[in-house]
């Protein structure tokens, strides 16, 4: 799928083909040091952000190589700076969050310059909200809008893509993901999951209004199956309902693609080895969401984590995540499986970076507007991914 540079041509005479917003930040610089290593030879990108001594930084440690890298100066309360480095980019990559404080300014300048743009987003009101505001403009103008292109959701929208290949979807389709890891969540994430549980009538507004503005499929059902915990008997896991933006991706993608065929429904779990962990679980997660209701608690438990903050490098290689989906559709069950290293640092800079990589240089499907990364480059960034390591396959 992948071209070589000089076959792809440019659309235009933008400076850059990639632009990387945030790379001051802990994931930020993971992905600046992914696209050192990995971006074609002759690739044109640069780091931006608002501070110039800390973008000095982050460019000097990728070495002498990229001591020429150019560096942009944006802040995401200054629309005209975001604006310019918009018009300047094929691609733009936004590892600032939270994305509902932060992000929209840079999404609205992507769309209207017709520039595609990628994040790694985990916060359903801010995709929501992006859709309604900026859907339209970004399909008049061409940009794609690919939101979710961290481990939130790229394993369950492009592990299930892969299922799609596997199976007959001729009879109606249920898939079951079942996530599991050794990590911990970034400080960025944990400061998202935060904003969005104290947000939860205006994200169940918001997602009301974009499913009336947005439609369903014509002739085909496709829909979220919220589960149950329990035990899987297939996995031998106990499971427990995740409340993520992952399910909404992945049935928004099966929207988008008929070759999910015309009855696709899709559950989504974290799997847990022992009852005891399952039923602490149950009792953690709705305590955090309380808290998050309580601004004291919230801002309490918010200033022990740090957006920027991760884990050391030794912490990263020894940690791991699987995404299990197990698929029944007329009579026949398949289980495939996507898996890889630490997921909330390592491998999410790894996947944010090949998305963009992905839109500048690969043949992708004609789309535009907000789209999926199933919807926008799926075989393409499936290839991509299987070659950096990310493992998708048959058990």
């Amino acid at each position: 799928m992948a071209k070589h540079l000089a076959e792809t041509g440019r659309p235009d005479e933008r400076a850059f083909d990639v632009v990387l917003f945030g790379a001051t930040g802990f994931t930020g610089g993971l992905t600046a040091q992914y696209l050192a290593e990995h971006a074609p030879e002759g690739a044109r990108w640069a780091l931006a952000g608002r501070n110039r001594v800390k973008l000095e930084e982050v460019r000097a440690s990728l070495g002498e190589e990229h001591a020429e890298l150019p560096l942009l100066q944006a802040d995401s309360t200054d629309a005209e700076s975001l604006a310019a480095i918009a018009r300047e980019a094929r691609v733009v990559i936004s590892t600032v969050g939270p994305y509902l404080l932060y992000g929209e300014p840079l999404v609205r300048a992507c769309a209207e310059a017709g520039t595609d743009y990628v994040d790694l987003t985990g916060e359903p009101e801010f995709v929501d909200r992006m859709y309604l505001a900026h859907h339209k403009t970004a399909a008049r103008t061409g940009a794609r809008l690919v939101h979710a292109c961290g481990f939130d959701s790229i394993p369950h929208d492009l592990g299930v893509f892969f299922t799609m290949q596997q199976v007959d979807t001729g009879a109606p389709v249920r898939v079951r993901g079942v996530v599991r890891s050794n990590g911990s969540f970034s400080g960025g994430t944990f400061h998202s999951a935060m904003t969005a549980m104290s947000r939860a009538r205006q994200m169940s507004a918001t997602f009301k209004q974009r499913r009336r503005a947005e439609g369903r499929p014509a002739g085909r059902e496709v829909h979220a199956i919220a589960g149950r915990p329990g035990r899987d008997r297939d996995l031998g896991f106990w499971l427990l309902p995740l409340p993520t933006i992952d399910p909404q991706i992945v049935v928004r993608s099966a929207a988008a693609l008929p070759s999910y065929g015309s009855d696709f429904g899709y559950s989504h779990y974290a799997g847990l080895k022992t009852l005891r962990y399952t039923v602490g679980s149950m009792v953690v997660v709705p305590g955090l969401a309380v808290a998050a209701q309580v601004p004291p608690l919230r801002r309490a438990l918010m200033s022990r984590i740090h957006p920027g903050e991760g884990p050391s490098e030794a912490r990263r290689a020894k940690t791991w995540f699987t995404v299990d989906f197990v698929t029944e559709t007329g009579g026949a069950k398949v289980h495939t499986r996507v898996s890889g290293g630490d997921p909330g640092y390592t491998e999410t800079a790894k996947m944010l970076a090949e998305s963009a990589l992905c839109l500048a240089f690969d043949d992708n499907p004609p789309t535009a507007g907000q789209v999926t990364t199933a919807a926008a480059m799926g075989a393409a960034l499936l290839e991509r991914l299987q070659a950096a390591g990310i493992r998708f396959e048959i058990c």
